[in-house]
């Protein structure tokens, strides 16, 4: 028999996450790997649970997330937005506290690109009068 299942796509600066929701008892696992091998800081465990907490749903789901490129604070923030997503389509009545909460909103903050003539998206040259 199959079972209910909830997708939500996820995403913040470089990261992409594929995020499943599964009725369960609040097990989380990234790639293969639960949340404490994952990720070694402890703030970027309480940013995955963030949607969770918020809806209490935290011990009804399991979430089940693939998550590909970026850095640990992206990826995290990634599956935040995945797990928001998924959610919403468990359950529509969560749209207003998530939305609230920034939960549903797609970070659009990236890295500014290298300009020609300087060493970084800002840094110049050192400037020397003679």
């Amino acid at each position: 028999m199959a079972k209910v299942q909830y997708y939500g796509t996820g995403r913040r600066k470089k990261s992409i996450a594929r995020v499943r929701l599964v009725p369960g008892d609040g097990n989380v696992t990234i790639n293969d790997r639960s949340i404490d091998d994952y990720f070694g800081l402890e703030t970027l465990k309480v940013i995955v649970k963030q949607p969770l907490t918020l809806t209490q749903t935290l011990d009804k789901f399991d979430v089940v997330a693939k998550v590909i490129g970026g850095g640990f604070t992206g990826q995290a923030g990634a599956i935040r937005h995945g797990v928001a997503r998924a959610l919403l389509k468990a359950d529509e009545e969560f749209k207003p506290v998530l939305k609230k909460a920034g939960f549903l909103t797609r970070d659009p903050r990236m890295k500014e690109r290298k300009k020609y003539g300087l060493k970084g998206a800002r840094r110049a040259p050192q400037f020397s009068k003679r």
